[in-house]
């Protein structure tokens, strides 16, 4: 009995295709947006996003075509440690996102965004789609794959774990921005992750 009741649960547990679809597609434009209000203030977050602002304001090179090549080295290491069908999911969500972030601000225009606010709002949208993704198995790639991979490991908070690497990355903005964007841009690291420590426990969401 009680192990057709653990088969019963894991079936009835498991995201169906069209489930994962819909999460890849919604969390994907959640970050995209959260992005956009980032960009339009001139700040920066941390992860593989993080990264590809840095080369985005230093060279001028589109934001979604560095985050995607950033990503490429990773898929080798989310393959072999956390299968292809994570590696599948993190694929086509790192995909989207890239691909909406170079047309998400033709489409919409942000204007005048105060970076505290931008910082706030940006952040919590973004750790929103990124709790999507989480929560359907997949990422956006980089850190959070390793990030994820330490919470199936040992049991570290996958917010916790993105949130060191996070401050370290935007750390470096020192070098390319002024004192008040870079905290503003902690703000938003912090609120970020601060999203998916509290909303993302194996314990409490059982899914696959």
């Amino acid at each position: 009995m009680a192990s057709s009741l653990a088969i019963i649960r894991s079936t009835s547990d498991r995201h169906s295709l069209l489930e994962d679809a819909q999460a890849i597609i919604t969390g994907s434009m959640l970050v995209t947006l959260g992005i956009a209000l980032l960009q339009s203030a001139g700040l920066l977050t941390g992860g593989t996003p993080g990264l590809a602002f840095l080369i985005h304001y230093v060279t001028g090179a589109s934001f979604g075509l560095c985050f995607f090549l950033l990503n490429v080295p990773f898929y080798y290491f989310a393959l072999r440690r956390l299968g292809l069908l994570f590696t599948f999911k993190t694929f086509c969500a790192v995909g989207l996102t890239s691909l909406l972030s170079g047309i998400l601000p033709r489409t919409i225009d942000f204007a005048n965004v105060d970076p505290l606010v931008g910082a706030m709002f940006g952040g919590i949208v973004i750790g929103a789609g990124m709790l999507a993704l989480f929560r359907h198995r997949a990422s956006l790639g980089g850190v959070g794959i390793l990030a994820l991979y330490l919470q199936d490991r040992f049991g570290w908070r996958a917010g916790l774990v993105q949130l060191g690497f996070d401050l370290a990355i935007v750390a470096c903005s020192f070098f390319i921005a002024s004192p008040w964007i870079v905290a503003c841009s902690i703000v938003g690291a912090a609120l970020l992750n601060l999203t998916l420590a509290v909303n993302h426990r194996k314990d409490r969401y059982i899914a696959a």
